[in-house]
């Protein structure tokens, strides 16, 4: 029996032996996992109870964001928190892309949603799951303010109206009323005639010359231009910050004419950062819009700058024109710009060079409801104008 118990002791030993260093990582590791969560919990709370009065789903996004994630780059409040982070222009759209996510693992809807809404929670996780799906099934989903809530509009189409806009308010979206009605989607895919695609920086005020015609810049980073850019250009953009940097700013002037007469030019981003991009001067495919010195001129440019100044572009561009000019459809958060400016009555259907029976179907809605230029019971054709103008007329 002594010699039994004797070996029992020496194999609880052994196994103890073998198991000590394994019960020591374990525990290493939920060690360092409690520091961890400590860690945040504490800066939540900190966060918490100097910004609770203020706080909003954004501002907790932002929050986790930075402290979870990481962001490569910084930015003030109106900047992007990363290369693809919460931005004040998508809080609302990251906000409801988490909530879903949430309700998806919890089947719990946010608190706080029912002080907007009229139904009951039940009712609540019904839309939520709804959402989920048509979330999921969106190719691409949405990446804007405007398509989250029309995707919430459509899911939601057949509910009560004060649930739907209590919903869009909790987010921050759009209501229903403020969105405009466009009938041309984005493609998903370059459409035949293409040449390439343009993702522009955001657009400046003096970049609108009139009601068709806007230059844009797009950033050198981008693959295709990143291919194509001179070597002097690079070089040029490279010493101009470097005489930037010990304040020598004539010589940096001088380079940056250098670069700009090269069809280049050095931005300043929201976030202080000198962005190298290609100077693109685009003029809007299909549709010919009034001359700056027209009647209507000034109120077509007008239209033009409040749809896409401040704003990043995405223009597919088929051609060339006389004056070097990219010829394309322009983009701009999900609204077909040349749609816009047909249905607002500042542009013609440009029949000489487009047919495209959607062009002049907006068109005609315009002269229907005597809108912008239309007002003018024979408002002068641009083309005409120009002709009479070379003529000497």
């Amino acid at each position: 029996m002594n010699f039994v118990i004797i070996n029992l002791s020496k194999i609880h030993y052994r196994i103890h032996q073998l198991l000590f260093p394994i019960q020591i990582h374990r525990a290493l590791l939920l060690v360092a996992f409690i520091c961890c969560f400590f860690s945040f919990f504490v800066k939540f709370i900190t966060f918490r109870d100097s910004n609770w009065q203020s706080c909003n789903m954004g501002n907790a996004l932002r929050f986790l964001y930075a402290h979870c994630c990481k962001p490569t780059t910084g930015g003030g409040d109106s900047g992007p928190l990363g290369p693809h982070g919460v931005s004040t222009a998508n809080v609302g759209v990251s906000a409801l892309a988490h909530d879903l996510f949430h309700f998806e693992i919890t089947s719990q809807v946010p608190e706080g949603l029912s002080k907007h809404v009229v139904s009951s929670k039940k009712a609540q996780a019904n839309w939520y799951r709804k959402l989920v799906e048509a979330w999921r099934e969106a190719k691409p989903p949405p990446r804007t303010a405007e398509e989250a809530a029309r995707l919430i509009i459509q899911t939601l189409k057949r509910h009560q109206k004060a649930d739907v806009e209590g919903l869009l308010a909790f987010y921050g979206l759009p209501l229903p009323h403020t969105l405009v009605e466009h009938s041309a989607g984005i493609p998903t895919s370059l459409p035949e005639g293409v040449k390439f695609e343009l993702l522009t920086l955001p657009v400046e005020a003096k970049a609108i010359s009139d009601g068709d015609t806007v230059t844009v810049y797009v950033s050198t980073a981008d693959p295709r231009e990143s291919s194509s850019l001179p070597n002097d250009v690079q070089m040029a953009a490279a010493e101009r910050s470097e005489a930037r940097a010990v304040r020598n700013y004539a010589k940096a002037d001088a380079l940056h004419k250098k670069i700009v007469d090269s069809g280049y030019r050095v931005i300043n981003s929201q976030n202080n950062e000198e962005i190298l991009a290609r100077k693109y001067r685009i003029r809007l495919r299909g549709i010919d819009a009034p001359e700056s010195s027209m009647p209507y001129g000034k109120e077509a440019k007008d239209e033009l700058a409040k749809l896409v100044q401040g704003k990043c572009l995405r223009v597919l561009v088929y051609n060339q024109d006389l004056y070097g000019r990219s010829v394309g459809d322009i983009y701009c958060n999900g609204k077909f710009v040349q749609e816009r400016m047909l249905k607002k009555g500042f542009a013609w259907h440009y029949t000489a060079y487009d047919n495209r029976a959607e062009l002049a179907r907006w068109e005609n809605e315009a002269r229907t409801k005597r809108v912008g230029l239309w007002a003018s019971s024979n408002p002068e054709k641009p083309w005409e104008w120009r002709k009479d103008r070379r003529e000497g007329r």
